[in-house]
């Protein structure tokens, strides 16, 4: 699980602790997609109350890898209040960069590294260790 998606947890733990999310499939869902474990699950039940359950379920999220907050968002079908508050403070914490942009980072990141690709080789093939560095200062400055 990210970083922003821990923090998302943090932030509306106690919110999220009033829902009565163990009453529904929740947990069974988690399970039958592996990222809670049999041992989780008994752990989970064996709280005294369904606050309590939903907060060892909060403890254990964030462990339980990449997958496991989209995952929750899946499991919350019986709570749809609880998913929409969920992805939208989501997108507030971080809104999702448009497509066509992310593809324009790539390919100027590609494009940079292909250019310090070739400066690396023409220094090799010249050995010209101060033109090199001169070349080398120019693109890093702009």
């Amino acid at each position: 699980m990210d970083a922003r998606d821990k923090q998302l947890l943090r932030s509306l733990r106690l919110e999220l602790s009033t829902e009565v999310l163990m009453e529904g499939l929740v947990i069974q869902y988690l399970y039958q997609e592996g990222i809670l474990t049999e041992n989780h699950v008994q752990e989970i039940r064996s709280q005294t109350t369904s606050q309590r359950q939903t907060t060892m379920l909060l403890d254990i999220l964030p462990t339980r890898g990449p997958k496991a907050f989209d995952v929750f968002l899946d499991s919350l079908q019986e709570f749809p209040w609880v998913r929409d508050k969920l992805k939208t403070k989501r997108k507030e914490i971080m809104p999702e960069e448009p497509a066509g942009q992310k593809k324009r980072h790539h390919e100027a990141s590609l494009t940079e590294q292909f250019s310090w690709l070739s400066l690396e080789r023409w220094w090799q093939d010249t050995g010209n260790s101060t033109t090199y560095f001169e070349e080398l200062t120019n693109r890093s400055a702009n």
